[in-house]
């Protein structure tokens, strides 16, 4: 599942492998009539208790939730709601309600996202039981499907660099609980991240280098999302240098606002100027409280979010 931030960034680009998995939709699934606004608010408040409730581990409570929210609106669901639900549900060792979403999402939204399902710890419950094989091997025809345009050598390059970005900052938190922030073990984990990225870094600057900032329709929006990334996690020479690329790239609709809108935090922050969208968050070195970095003209933050 991965963890609602309400816009803010942490790590990676919604990273951890427990965290809620967030599908792009722009629609309730194949739903034509409108949803009266007390059920649309009757859904979303029992989501978001949802969502702190799973954050609190009442996995049980959590899927209760879930299912008040889905029966306000008729048994209908945002995608990313209902695969949450099935993580759970999954959690909650109701092997049951959770396959009901998930082959819900795999036949109604043709869910694809193969890397994911398959490594959300979330789900492992589900592993042993033979529905497993049925539900990965629709997402796989799903995958192929959605993907029988793209340029598949370089979305395989990709998806690897993607796992190898993202793979070592989901055991951040885990380290860190087990033996501190400033541990040895710690500083030796950040230095993996540090050589993994050095790395991909290379990878990405030939791509970007010779093909452009490629879009989703050749490479997948995970794929897409990579590019980002990396770009996202380099130095600030490389950040500035790509920067004017990810706009041209917003423009031409071949990378995400919202991702730019990171990217453009982090440089901003990287030159010492405050940031525009109120996206990072820094730590306290003595007390480790999170806090929002420097902000320009903070009253207008949320107008300025709306249009990314």
């Amino acid at each position: 599942m991965k963890k609602i931030i309400l816009f803010l960034f942490a790590l990676g680009l919604l990273t951890s492998c427990k965290t809620h998995q967030s599908i792009s939709t722009d629609a309730i699934e194949s739903t034509e009539e409108k949803i009266v606004k007390e059920d649309h608010e009757k859904y979303s408040s029992s989501i978001k208790e949802a969502l702190n409730l799973y954050g609190q581990k009442d996995y049980i409570n959590s899927a209760v939730k879930y299912k008040e929210a889905f029966d306000a609106i008729g048994g209908k669901a945002y995608p990313n709601d209902r695969y949450n639900a099935a993580c759970s549900y999954s959690l909650a060792e109701n092997k049951g309600r959770s396959f009901f979403h998930l082959f819900r999402l795999a036949n109604d939204s043709n869910y694809s996202n193969l890397n994911h399902i398959t490594t959300d710890t979330d789900l492992d419950y589900l592993h042993e039981d033979k529905k497993w094989i049925e539900l990965i091997a629709i997402v796989e025809t799903n995958k192929e499907f959605k993907e029988k345009d793209f340029d598949k050598p370089l979305v395989a390059k990709l998806e690897k660099i993607y796992t190898e970005d993202q793979k070592y900052r989901r055991q951040i938190s885990r380290i860190k609980d087990e033996y501190g922030w400033e541990s040895n073990e710690m500083k030796a984990h950040w230095q993996i991240i540090n050589n993994k990225d050095s790395i991909n870094l290379i990878e990405i600057v030939k791509i970007l280098d010779n093909r452009g900032w490629l879009g989703k329709d050749i490479v997948g929006r995970q794929g897409n999302s990579t590019l980002f990334l990396v770009i996202q996690h380099s130095d600030i020479e490389t950040q500035l240098k790509y920067l004017p690329m990810m706009r041209e790239a917003v423009k031409e609709e071949n990378a995400d606002a919202s991702s730019l809108a990171l990217l453009e935090d982090r440089v901003a922050l990287g030159q010492g100027k405050r940031q525009i969208y109120g996206s990072q968050i820094h730590t306290d070195n003595e007390t480790r409280e999170m806090y929002v970095a420097p902000l320009i003209d903070p009253e207008n933050v949320d107008i300025r979010r709306a249009e990314v």
